[in-house]
């Protein structure tokens, strides 16, 4: 009898088992369904049709669009049509020029409309599709703490394309027509303007709301368009670049590219920190996907390049960016009106100096060269003690970066800031004797602001005023639809924002920053977030779906008057969100909150690739805090900083743009520059950096006149070369090569060296170029290489030697 009962209480135990891994595993399945993700709808691009009476070419200002007919319809460009050959413009749409006949199915040799500017052909629609679009659906979004995730539908799709007009005028070339479903329904007309530029064209293009309605003329059934979508040629699979900073790779082909500013969450896909941080913090591990600074801009392979316009606010609308088919690249925005810049060049370098030039950008400060800028917290005597410590051991330092300035306050995620925006008079008593003493050791002081406002209640000692109430009481405040400030959760305690789309906010706002921060000799600052506004607050002017991703240039143009008003034109800034036009008021950007990892998702690995991606879009300056941010007990794994990521991390940096440290979240758990254990080897990469201050000055003032980015791809630097498939090397200006360590344990890296002689600028080895090689590298030697003929190879060559 023992053995049946044997068997009886092992069947138990395993339907125990069973029934426990079935609730775990269901309960696994709940909880990665409520994590939040992005649920994005496209707009197909369908065929282009042109009727028959439209002519083959027109041209103005030396601007001409050519119709290629392909075989679709044949050339019928001597048919007499009085109304395209017109020189006269009057926006009105002729219903006798209007082709209600049902068009033909388009192919790769059909139809295309292309655009030259003088002799140079700047853009092309992807010949027999449509290269405007509309749509009529919903866009809406889960918030939490900064980030955001997307849904969007389509109840109508209109893609069906027909051209039934070009007429010339003084301003340039129009096309007019209109656009049907897929079962030929009528749909909105559409008007598009090329006009020529000094840089290349632009083309401005709308729906016309008054023909938004089905041929019946109900508007109830096609209803009003929300959408517009925007089509660009490119040859096959030609390599995308931009978008604003992506943290995946270079190019872009294959991917749906969400354009919204937000939060890049933490890990990224990095495994196991991104699904603890999903499950227990609502999706905050984020995606490959989401990032503090997205807008509408590109360039391809084949050398085009389009950027929406950023003075129009329509080009700071939510938008999605589709790369997954061949021959074109689409773009559909949340908006009925859309103006983009077109420009083509020779080379990549001339392609992206052509696309960002025309911005008068502020210069960046030339001392913040001549070392590094230490991020320090902890009071005077913590500053003045880790200050001496560092020089003591040769560190080169430029700048003392106080984020703390205003206070600290602990929280679940770590050590936070009181944004009173007032000194902690407690934590740095003297403070005026301590900037001037830092001062005369040629050390600027730097600090922190963001655009929100917290209430003081529980800070000691109290702030001497409280920015919120004042605010509050002017009504400066972002809202909510009925009107009361609208409470943002940043984790443990509320903040509300500023009202930048209101002038006398950010006028006063301006005022706080110039009075309360920039003063006491305070020589610049982070200005941190700008991705927070909620799509359903109230604002003074504008709309928050546009207004969103236009936040950051709000900001940063706030900040820049903040700096005027103080009477600092070298005001050193430096900023994380980013949108459309916004490096006209800022000199400096940073890559946001990396993970204290090597990972290329979220750590020292994700550092080139944000910054190139950046690079190309409009951020000229871009550098990253070195040793990362973000560090996280992940239970099976604790995201702390090793002293051996802390110096490639700072190796890095030596070639680049700003070299700023930050003691992280968690800093008594991190290991820090002014440890014993890390002193030494982060001293030395700061003397290379300072070593390379001459040739720094001349490729920051070249990139802050141009546009063209310090830190550069080898597709821009060595075009045609097997460089240019690599992302885990850079250019630091147009002279040195850089293949940094970006895995843990490494002692020597794979570099690949364009045609020429490259000397190593640490070792003096010279390596023969075109050619893949690994190269020693332990801490302490970076792989860095000039081409011997270069002008500036033995100017180099001497510094670093006698660093």
């Amino acid at each position: 009898m023992a053995a049946p009962r044997t068997r009886r209480r092992r069947r138990i135990r395993i339907a125990a088992v069973l029934g426990v891994t079935t609730v775990l595993v269901a309960a696994c399945l709940i909880t990665w369904a409520r994590i939040p993700r992005d649920d994005l709808a496209m707009l197909e691009a369908g065929s282009l049709h042109i009727d028959p009476r439209v002519p083959a070419a027109a041209s103005a200002r030396g601007l001409t669009v050519t119709i290629d007919r392909g075989s679709d319809n044949p050339d019928d460009s001597d048919t007499d049509n009085s109304d395209n050959d017109s020189d006269n413009d009057d926006d009105t749409d002729d219903s006798d020029t209007d082709s209600d006949t049902e068009p033909n199915t388009g192919d790769d040799t059909g139809p295309r409309i292309t655009v030259r500017s003088g002799h140079a052909a700047v853009w092309s629609s992807d010949p027999g599709h449509a290269f405007l679009g509309a749509g009529r659906g919903e866009l809406t979004a889960e918030e939490d703490r900064g980030y955001f995730w997307l849904r969007s539908d389509h109840d109508r799709e209109w893609t069906t394309q027909t051209v039934d007009r070009m007429t010339a005028t003084d301003r340039g070339v129009v096309l007019r027509g209109h656009l049907r479903d897929a079962d030929g329904g009528r749909g909105p007309s559409w008007r598009a303007e090329f006009s020529a530029t000094d840089r290349g064209a632009t083309v401005d293009a709308r729906l016309d709301d008054a023909d938004n309605a089905d041929e019946a003329g109900s508007a109830g059934e096609a209803g009003q368009a929300t959408s517009l979508g925007f089509w660009s040629s490119r040859t096959g699979s030609s390599a995308v670049h931009g978008f604003g900073e992506q943290f995946t790779d270079m190019d872009l082909d294959g991917r749906l590219v969400p354009v919204v500013v937000r939060e890049q969450g933490v890990g990224r896909g990095e495994q196991p920190v991104s699904i603890l941080a999903d499950v227990t913090n609502n999706g905050a591990g984020g995606t490959e996907d989401m990032t503090y600074a997205a807008w509408a801009s590109w360039v391809t392979a084949d050398l085009r390049g389009v950027r929406l316009d950023p003075a129009l606010p329509e080009s700071h609308a939510l938008a999605v960016a589709d790369t997954r088919t061949e021959g074109r690249v689409g773009l559909e925005v949340q908006a009925t009106h859309l103006r983009a810049e077109l420009v083509t060049a020779d080379t990549p370098l001339e392609l992206v100096a052509r696309q960002q030039s025309g911005v008068d950008r502020p210069p960046l400060a030339h001392w913040t060269g001549n070392g590094a800028i230490v991020g320090l917290q902890g009071g005077t005597d913590s500053v003045r003690r880790s200050v001496e410590s560092l020089r003591s051991a040769g560190a080169r330092i430029s700048g003392v970066w106080l984020q703390d300035w205003t206070g600290r306050r602990t929280t679940s995620f770590g050590q936070r800031l009181w944004w009173t925006w007032q000194r902690d008079e407690e934590r740095y008593p003297q403070w005026r004797r301590l900037v001037a003493d830092l001062a005369d050791s040629d050390i600027a002081v730097t600090t922190y602001v963001n655009p929100f406002l917290v209430d003081p209640a529980g800070k000691q000692p109290a702030p001497a005023r409280n920015l919120l109430a004042e605010a509050r009481a002017r009504g400066y405040l972002v809202t909510t639809e009925s009107g009361r400030p609208y409470t943002l959760d940043q984790g443990d305690f509320d903040a509300y924002l500023v009202d930048l789309t209101d002038d006398a906010a950010r006028d006063w706002y301006a005022d706080v920053i110039a009075d309360e921060v920039l003063t006491d000799g305070v020589r610049g600052l982070m200005a941190d977030f700008g991705e927070g506004l909620p799509l359903d607050a109230q604002l003074t002017d504008g709309d928050p779906m546009t207004a969103h991703n236009r936040w950051p240039a709000l900001w940063a143009g706030t900040v820049r008057e903040a700096c005027e008003r103080a009477e600092q034109p070298d005001c050193v800034t430096w900023f994380r969100s980013g949108s459309l036009g916004m490096d006209a008021d800022a000199p400096m950007f940073w890559n946001g909150d990396q993970l204290t990892s090597f990972s290329a998702e979220d750590g020292l690995g994700s550092v080139l690739r944000g910054t190139f991606s950046a690079g190309v879009s409009g951020w000229p300056l871009v550098h990253s805090d070195v040793g990362g941010y973000t560090s996280i007990d992940a239970v099976v794994k604790d995201y702390v900083r090793s002293p051996e990521l802390l110096a490639r991390w700072a190796e890095l940096s030596a070639f680049g743009v700003l070299m700023r440290t930050h003691e992280g979240n968690r800093p008594a758990d991190n290991t820090q520059v002014y440890d014993e254990v890390a002193r030494n080897r982060f001293a030395e990469a700061t003397r290379i950096y300072a070593a390379l201050a001459d040739y720094r000055r001349e490729v920051v003032d070249h990139a802050t006149e141009t546009g063209v980015p310090a830190i550069r791809h080898g597709w821009l630097q060595a075009p045609d070369t097997a460089a240019a498939g690599v992302d885990t090397q850079f250019f630091f200006g147009p002279s040195i090569l850089v293949a940094p360590v970006l895995t843990e344990g490494a002692d020597d890296v794979e570099v690949t060296l364009p045609p020429g002689r490259w000397r190593h600028l640490l070792t003096g080895h010279v390596y023969a170029g075109g050619t893949t090689r690994t190269v020693p590298a332990p801490i302490g030697t970076p792989a860095a290489f000039v081409e011997t003929s270069d002008p500036w190879a033995e100017r180099l060559t001497d510094a670093l030697a006698n660093r």
